[in-house]
């Protein structure tokens, strides 16, 4: 047998469908971190019900049954087993521990919603109804944006808290939040910043949800929450910062180039704009966020899709910034692109 042979034979050997597999019973994973967060199994275990035995009187369920979730959420990493009972694993312990200041269980379900839709995803995407800007999010009242920032804001805050730090904002008087949602990023800024002020531009049921935690951290004397639309109306004026964050696949490259130049003639002269968003990386090989992020506008029927990096710059020269800059805001999920307004 001859070198070529031996190595199109190696290789032949080395392709097989584990991967393909996988990717088809991903569900079943989403499906066992739900039911765990449902019947509460990480909480259980950090106050000690830490075996099948204990978390099935906790849960209220066999221990049959609290078995084979607790088995399952080990082989995926969840948890940890030694010395015959389980620990949560790090992540797991921070974030998936009810009472627990930074508990993200209601972020981790935010797509749960969409669980029905997303097998149907075929005739989604085969529906001929044309899409709309804003898609479903255009019916959206204040009980369902209120669930949807609650959800958001349990990672919202820690990425507000992240853009204080990368951001020295010491020099700035007003910042316009588009699309602020629950005003996490405003409420950090300005309280990492006492001269600084907020304003929060987002669709009118949006903003009533807004000022309910504006009014929690007791900052309705600087920050104000705005109705309204930034695809078709006047941005709030007299601002030096502008942020744009987490809602970029939402709208389509025209819409952002729109947004973008609208931001751009409404900052005073000198000020800075920052797009945070799931970016796509100049190949369009991954980040797998920025896609699922693209993909789920198909379930809303608006006329988002993902973008890469290049394009976002491209937003920004096209509208006239300079000094225009890309850096990772949390790797493999957000990107940052920024840029000043001459003057």
């Amino acid at each position: 047998m001859n070198s070529n042979s031996s190595t199109t034979e190696k290789n032949s050997q080395q392709v097989d469908t584990v991967r393909l597999q996988k990717l088809s019973r991903a569900f079943i994973e989403s499906a066992a971190l739900f039911a765990a967060i449902d019947l509460e199994l990480f909480t259980a275990i950090a106050r000690g019900s830490n075996t099948a035995q204990k978390f099935a009187e906790f849960a209220e369920i066999t221990p049959t049954n609290a078995d084979r979730l607790m088995t399952m959420c080990a082989t995926m990493g969840l948890l940890e087993w030694s010395e015959q009972v389980y620990r949560n694993a790090p992540d797991v312990e921070r974030f998936l521990v009810k009472d627990n200041e930074k508990y993200a269980g209601p972020w981790l379900q935010f797509s749960r919603a969409g669980w029905q839709r997303w097998g149907n995803l075929t005739e989604i995407l085969s529906n001929p109804a044309p899409a709309s800007v804003l898609g479903t999010y255009s019916d959206m009242s204040v009980e369902s944006a209120r669930r949807y920032h609650t959800a958001t804001a349990s990672v919202g805050f820690g990425s507000g808290r992240r853009f204080a730090r990368q951001v020295d904002l010491s020099n700035r008087h007003k910042m316009m939040d588009l699309g602020g949602g629950s005003g996490a990023y405003s409420i950090v800024a300005v309280e990492t910043y006492p001269e600084l002020e907020a304003v929060v531009f987002d669709l009118p049921p949006v903003v009533k949800v807004t000022r309910e935690f504006v009014e929690r951290h007791n900052l309705k004397d600087r920050i104000k929450a705005v109705g309204g639309d930034f695809t078709r109306d006047v941005l709030p004026q007299g601002c030096d910062v502008v942020v744009m964050a987490s809602n970029l696949p939402q709208y389509s490259a025209d819409i952002i180039q729109q947004v973008v130049s609208k931001a751009f003639g409404a900052l005073l002269p000198g000020g800075e704009m920052h797009l945070i968003g799931e970016m796509l990386d100049d190949e369009r090989r991954g980040p797998v966020d920025a896609a699922i992020w693209g993909l789920n506008e198909a379930l809303s029927n608006s006329t988002g899709v993902a973008h890469t990096r290049r394009e976002c710059v491209d937003f920004f020269n096209q509208a006239g910034f300079t000094n225009v800059s890309v850096v990772d805001f949390i790797p493999d999920i957000l990107v940052r692109v920024s840029g000043r307004k001459p003057g």
